[in-house]
């Protein structure tokens, strides 16, 4: 059985009044498209933006508060669990969903919300994604300690979206990975093979609680071939061949076959929209991102996506990946 461990759900209102793509992903079309590649069971989250922000701002391109909900990311999560649970049963026992949370804003009344939520629906993870809403994800040590607590509390993992430029403080990899070393009974995966950079890697390999996954791995080899910044420079990058992505998985395979776990990041395995120097556009598609696991020899694509995805969750009833 293969397991897609990053995947998004739902509609990004800043994306989408900002022209940014992608901005909405629905959870039939993830399942039917994923289907079509052999995939089996999938790791859902909400989108990012959230209706805490005011969306006359975002239109403007800012994050501000004044939306129409008190607490970030409440809407967003119950809309999804009700989506998987209530309206699309037979689609949604095929999925694991995990719940996203800003790890700065309004710790406590998100905590409150995120208790009454598992109380009525399960949930296997929690989500951060620290950049695109500019929120310290440092602060889980501090103001968001409770995430920590609760976490650990559920018995819950995070993945968390990672980034190793300068202009990113918000999820900075070694930011994280001092958050992973102070926080030794909850478990972390980094998004995003931590940029290529192979110092934070080869620490990932060394913490018992940590590993790290593949998502947007094609765009994220598309940015080291053309040296696009986004990704770590190279006294500190991986070694691999960077214009062949299949031959980068398999790298990271070898190096780190308990710690790697493959995803898709869907529906940004693509990338397109403004940037400092123009448009950017990075383009995959997810039959690009299931060859890179299928070109994996032997046992590597079980091991990466599926194996290592259930030691970071530590399922106490596994036979959710069972049902039909």
């Amino acid at each position: 059985m293969l397991i897609d461990c990053h995947n998004h759900l739902g509609t990004d209102l800043f994306f989408y009044l900002n022209g940014f793509y992608p901005y909405a992903q629905d959870l039939n079309a993830l399942v039917t498209e994923g289907r079509r590649h052999g995939i089996a069971r999938w790791v859902v989250f909400p989108m990012v933006s959230n209706a805490w922000f005011d969306p006359a701002a975002m239109r403007a391109g800012q994050l501000v508060p004044g939306g129409p909900e008190k607490v970030p990311y409440a809407f967003e999560n119950e809309r999804m669990l009700r989506e998987i649970y209530e309206q699309f049963p037979d689609l949604g026992r095929l999925t694991l969903p995990f719940v996203i949370l800003d790890p700065e804003r309004e710790p406590r009344a998100q905590v409150k919300k995120l208790r009454e939520l598992h109380r009525e629906f399960p949930f296997y993870g929690l989500k951060i994604q620290a950049t695109m809403i500019k929120a310290d994800a440092g602060a889980l040590l501090t103001t968001g300690r409770e995430f920590l607590e609760l976490a650990e509390e559920l018995d819950l993992p995070f993945i968390i979206h990672s980034s190793v430029v300068a202009n990113d403080p918000w999820s900075d990899a070694g930011m994280l990975l001092r958050i992973v070393e102070s926080a030794p009974r909850n478990r972390f995966c980094l998004a995003h093979s931590c940029r290529f950079d192979r110092v934070y890697l080869d620490r990932i390999a060394e913490l018992p609680n940590a590993w790290f996954d593949c998502s947007a791995h094609v765009i994220h080899c598309q940015g080291a071939a053309q040296e696009l910044g986004f990704v770590a420079e190279l006294p500190r990058r991986f070694v691999a061949d960077y214009h062949d992505p299949k031959k980068v998985l398999r790298a990271l395979a070898e190096a780190y076959p308990k710690k790697l776990i493959w995803g898709s990041d869907t529906p940004f395995e693509s990338f397109v929209g403004k940037g400092e120097n123009g448009l950017i556009s990075l383009r995959c598609t997810y039959e690009e991102e299931v060859a890179c696991l299928r070109a994996l020899p032997e046992s590597a694509p079980n091991a990466i996506a599926h194996d290592n995805l259930l030691a970071l969750l530590k399922l106490k009833d596994e036979s959710v990946l069972t049902r039909a």
